[in-house]
């Protein structure tokens, strides 16, 4: 297990990272709409949750479902939480990763990024899933696409983050995101908790990687040193 904490580093094109904090809200408020109103939880995850088989067409849902079109529970799927630990635990990464690649991008760009990871990481764990008429839900794909994009831009920077069973380290990002990565690769080709889609989260990771050089804004080698350097000082 590991959880980031803190990175500590300054953003540099904008004030607030303001697409961050609204993709945030949007899961915070469909949390709240699925457990304390109606229609319910299953009703939602059955609405808007992503199911693949239904998606290939061999099942179909009761009349009235999905509530969009079963293309857009690709995305839909994004914004819903099975619990307040999954909730908490996607949106601690996004607060602290987040606000950095968007300010890499702008935030437009870094909204566009998110939901294309997280609809990639729906195709993957629906072309992958041994269950496909198992609900997909959770922002852990966008999160993973979003992930991808800090560890290019910021290989170097150190994070706080508990460890394991909560031992707190501070360590660069390509140790503390290999070290996650290394756990969600496990986890999906040696057997991980089954009700957790691991292939989502590697599918999100690598379309973010492909996707962060083409998306950030245009790259400068001179500014790039200079704040390179100033991340690495000593604080």
């Amino acid at each position: 297990m590991f959880l980031p904490l803190h990175d500590g580093v300054p953003l540099k094109n904008m004030k607030t990272p303001l697409a961050t904090r609204f993709l945030m809200g949007l899961c915070i408020v469909a949390y709240l709409v699925t457990f304390y109103a109606p229609p319910g939880p299953d009703a939602m995850v059955g609405g808007l949750g992503f199911i693949p088989a239904v998606l290939f067409g061999t099942e179909v849902l009761p009349e009235g479902y999905p509530f969009v079109p079963v293309e857009l529970t690709l995305v839909t799927n994004i914004f819903l939480h099975g619990s307040l630990f999954h909730l908490i635990g996607n949106m601690l990464f996004l607060w602290v990763f987040g606000d950095n690649v968007e300010d890499a991008m702008g935030h437009w760009r870094f909204i566009a990024f998110f939901l294309l990871c997280g609809a990639a990481a729906s195709l993957a764990h629906a072309y992958i899933t041994p269950e496909p008429n198992r609900p997909l839900i959770g922002a852990s794909g966008g999160v993973s696409g979003v992930v991808a994009a800090y560890l290019i831009l910021y290989p170097r920077v150190k994070i706080w983050g508990l460890f394991l069973k909560g031992i707190p380290l501070h360590l660069p990002a390509y140790w503390t995101i290999g070290f996650w990565f290394a756990l969600q690769f496990i986890a999906a080709f040696l057997g991980g908790d089954d009700s957790v889609g691991w292939f989502a989260h590697l599918g999100g990771f690598l379309v973010g990687a492909i996707l962060i050089p083409f998306m950030r804004r245009r790259y400068d080698p001179v500014l790039a040193r200079v704040q390179a350097q100033e991340l690495q000082a000593p604080r």
